[in-house]
């Protein structure tokens, strides 16, 4: 397609077509899988398609293969409405005996999994695909490469996105319609996917009814702890403040599972390293949507909102960078964690390779105070960790909103604005 935006998971689809016999590509709705997938299919076949659904869902359920016939890599979009779909690809990968067969698409897990017989491990790579970045969008000049600082290169670069941009680009998100729409009607994108989530896609993912204002309290509330381990617990308190019935951590937990169902929540894990004392580490995952957008829109807010709330500002602001780092981490073989200790020592991200390399990474909306702030913070950990039984780090950086440069500090802190930032 001529007006194709290149994504950053374009070479790792490649990659992986090269060493399975089939790719399922796991996201979101309107994060552009399917449009991905599209770029190097040879042949495609789209489930859900209205004028033939049926016909597919009937030879799904008695004779799979023939949906598989075709050009390959053959994209099978939306395959999970069909679960027997997957042991069909399955087997025809064993017996084909070559990669690069199969390319499935998906923006939920099936609901049915008791139709699937079989894992697909060895035969299935596996690829989730996030809403666009600010480099994939071509906000960000990418004039710092993630790759470099693992490198230990030297990096400079001046950033353009001012207060403004970054409190727009934070609501407007990351999907790829909302890009090219004009700024008014580009905001409402997050807005119509959040009302979609609550009244449709919540119940629809497993074919349990889950009330609509229950499950805004529950996504406000989310919201409001964007960042932090919220438990369970001060989750379900904060919703029964604003909910008339009663309400159990059972049916919070099932709510929220429905949601990383549907790729609405994206987790960080924890990041246990060595350390020289014996501060307890916390081992809670810290919340996060997988785009900052369906935070604003579910506290139902727009950019003025956020300049006029420098502190919110700042929550949803790490949202975006978290979504941002991690698809650039995973596109070079890494992980991204989040760390805290007892004594309350943070680390908003870190960035583990595969060889072992990581990176420490704070984020700070912008700000000389903020920025010393999230400086110390990394050299406190650094000299926390027990380099005789673990690397030391690659890096350290600040990663900022609102900057005039990309820079390395005496300390050897490397300053690098979101809008200099790719991978």
């Amino acid at each position: 397609m001529d007006n194709y935006k290149k994504r950053v998971v374009d070479d790792l689809l490649i990659r992986k077509l090269k060493g399975k016999g089939a790719v399922l590509i796991e996201g979101p709705k309107w994060c552009g899988k399917t449009t991905t997938a599209e770029q190097i299919a040879k042949s495609i076949l789209y489930m859900a398609n209205p004028d033939s659904k049926e016909q597919n869902m009937m030879l799904a359920d008695i004779s799979p293969s023939l949906l598989l016939e075709g050009a390959v890599p053959r994209l099978i979009d939306e395959w999970q409405i069909a679960p027997k779909i997957w042991d069909a690809v399955r087997f025809e990968v064993d017996h084909r005996k070559e990669e690069g067969q199969f390319i499935l698409t998906g923006s939920s897990v099936p609901t049915d999994k008791s139709l699937i017989t079989h894992t697909g491990t060895g035969r299935f790579s596996f690829l989730l695909m996030r809403p666009m970045t600010l480099f994939e969008s071509l906000e960000s000049s990418g004039v710092v490469s993630l790759q470099d600082l693992f490198e230990g290169k030297d990096i400079n670069g001046v950033n353009k996105l001012s207060l403004e941009d970054i409190a727009y680009l934070c609501c407007r998100g990351g999907w790829p319609r909302s890009i090219s729409l004009e700024k008014d009607i580009a905001l409402e994108q997050a807005f119509d996917y959040y009302d979609a989530v609550v009244n449709s896609d919540i119940s629809r993912v497993d074919g349990v009814n889950r009330e609509a204002n229950r499950v805004k309290h529950l996504m406000r509330s989310y919201a409001r702890n964007i960042g932090s381990q919220a438990s369970i617990l001060t989750l379900r308190n904060d919703i029964v403040n604003n909910d008339s019935f009663s309400l159990d951590t059972d049916t919070v937990l099932s709510y929220i599972n429905a949601l990383k169902k549907i790729f609405v929540i994206d987790e960080v894990l924890a990041w246990n390293p060595n350390l020289r004392s014996k501060t307890a580490i916390r081992t809670a995952d810290t919340r996060y949507f997988v785009d900052p957008s369906i935070a604003v829109a579910a506290l139902g807010l727009g950019p003025l909102d956020l300049i006029n709330d420098l502190n919110t500002f700042g929550f949803i602001f790490e949202n975006l960078c978290i979504r941002d780092l991690r698809v650039y981490a995973e596109s070079l073989n890494g992980t991204l964690y989040h760390y805290r200790d007892a004594s309350a020592l943070e680390c908003d991200a870190v960035i583990h390779l595969r060889n072992g390399s990581y990176g420490l990474i704070e984020i700070k909306l912008g700000g000389d105070k903020l920025i010393e702030e999230g400086v110390n913070n990394l050299i406190k950990l650094n000299n926390k960790l027990d380099t005789s039984k673990m690397k030391k780090p690659s890096f350290l950086m600040v990663v900022i909103g609102v900057g005039n440069y990309a820079y390395k500090r005496k300390d050897g802190v490397y300053v690098v604005p979101i809008g200099c930032l790719k991978n």
